[in-house]
């Protein structure tokens, strides 16, 4: 539950400074978040990240045991560039207003504008795919994926919490329920989107999620 929209999720991380080996890792891990984007976990074979990495197999095993040890490091790197991206959007929306229901709805507008233009690198991407194809990681994988999407959860919950305490909801509300939602439509949004061919519907999504939580928590006239 990735938020700078600068700083994408996914993109290749620099590489100056970087020895041999750690560009080659890098290498690896950007290789193999664009396939398991495009086709999914199961379906990466290390055969084919080798050799579009131009190494060796055993270059491969250097740097990952198997290939969970890869998903392992992919869910770390993508964590962290995940949080930073949300930390970013979250900086900047409380930057521009002090207002806790007005900064809120601003990150939405903000993560729904990063959404529309380049979906296949925000989160949710990764964790909708890994959300659904649990079976093909090991359960060290998948509890990474479910602390990621939990702390997520606890970011929009504890805001909702800010904004109700300024503005009480219009009908009774369970917040966990509502942070709930906005992750429903960024990572549930994002297996309906590619599942139907449109990058734009999970930008949409968020925005609907917004004006629900206008209507919700603006004061009666």
């Amino acid at each position: 539950m990735p938020s700078d929209m600068s700083a994408k999720t996914a993109p290749p991380v620099q590489s100056e400074g970087l020895s041999k080996g750690e560009r080659t890792r890098k290498a690896l891990l950007d290789i193999t978040y664009q396939s398991v984007i495009r086709k999914g976990f199961a379906a990466t074979s290390i055969e084919e990240l080798v050799e579009a990495a131009g190494i060796t197999k055993s270059g491969f095993f250097y740097h990952f045991r198997d290939k969970n040890d890869l998903a392992r490091a992919l869910i770390e790197r993508y964590s962290d560039e995940s949080d930073a991206f949300i930390d970013a959007l979250i900086a900047r929306a409380r930057d521009l207003s002090d207002d806790p229901l007005q900064a809120y709805l601003i990150f939405l507008k903000l993560f729904a504008e990063s959404m529309a233009e380049d979906f296949a690198d925000m989160p949710g991407c990764l964790v909708a795919i890994i959300t659904f194809q649990d079976q093909a990681f090991d359960r060290v994988v998948s509890k990474m994926n479910s602390e990621g999407v939990f702390a997520w959860r606890e970011r929009f919950m504890g805001w909702l919490e800010e904004v109700a305490a300024v503005y009480p909801p219009r009908v009774p509300v369970d917040l966990g329920a509502l942070a709930d939602n906005a992750l429903m439509y960024a990572y549930g949004g994002a297996m309906l989107s590619k599942a139907m061919a449109q990058p734009s519907l999970v930008a949409r999504q968020i925005l609907l999620y917004r004006e629900t939580v206008r209507m919700m928590f603006s004061p009666r006239q």
